[in-house]
């Protein structure tokens, strides 16, 4: 059994649903090898799934936010700016249509939504899935300018000079906080790191502008 196929089945068992979730399974690895992708990948997947796995302790209702994880980038179109939205309905949507209880499937909604990265979540387990998610923003240099590649590579349609511009102001954004992850695990392990690799991303993208 794969990465994959042992996180899903532990997950969508451990939620209570009660179909085998095979359907669900296939549609989420097809989504996650969408051609336009290349960050938001089953590479992405498999980082934050790996990521989980060494602090599933932390977790309050450690499936639902398994599962928050596979459903959080479901649908992704770089033209719309509501895939959160629509990827946590439609997450609501498969839960309940296996049978999983109405509280558990809308606190699976409510942390997908958290990953929109608007404001800094408050309650513990969407600050975790959040710091999970905001994971690759500590990662080693490699990893982190891969990771800028592959976001370029998503954006590719946007002009040079608005994607520099906007890519920037985004990054500030996470540098201005007082800390960018919310967690003291994350904030311990990655927070330097993280500061690091965004001053660089900006000044270089301060310079190109």
């Amino acid at each position: 059994m794969n990465q994959f196929q042992h996180s899903w089945q532990r997950a969508w068992t451990g939620i209570g649903a009660r179909t085998d979730g095979q359907g669900a399974y296939e549609q989420l690895l097809a989504r996650y090898s969408e051609p336009h992708r290349h960050y938001h990948t089953l590479q992405h997947l498999g980082e934050c799934l790996a990521m989980f796995e060494s602090v599933r302790g932390l977790a309050e209702h450690p499936d639902e936010v398994e599962l928050a994880l596979w459903f959080h980038d479901a649908i992704y179109d770089t033209h719309r700016p509501d895939n959160e939205e629509r990827s946590a309905d439609w997450t609501r949507a498969a839960l309940l249509d296996a049978g999983v209880a109405a509280d558990s499937s809308d606190r699976v909604h409510a942390l997908i939504m958290a990953t929109r990265h608007t404001a800094n979540p408050t309650l513990p387990d969407e600050q975790l899935l959040v710091d999970i998610d905001l994971s690759i923003l500590g990662a080693e240099q490699a990893r982190f300018d891969q990771y800028e590649e592959q976001i370029r590579k998503e954006y590719a349609f946007v002009p040079s000079w608005l994607f520099r511009r906007k890519r920037k102001a985004i990054l500030q954004g996470f540098l201005d906080r007082p800390s960018i992850y919310s967690t003291a695990h994350f904030r311990e392990a990655l927070e330097q790191r993280a500061r690091a690799n965004l001053r660089q991303t900006t000044r270089r993208a301060a310079i190109l502008c």
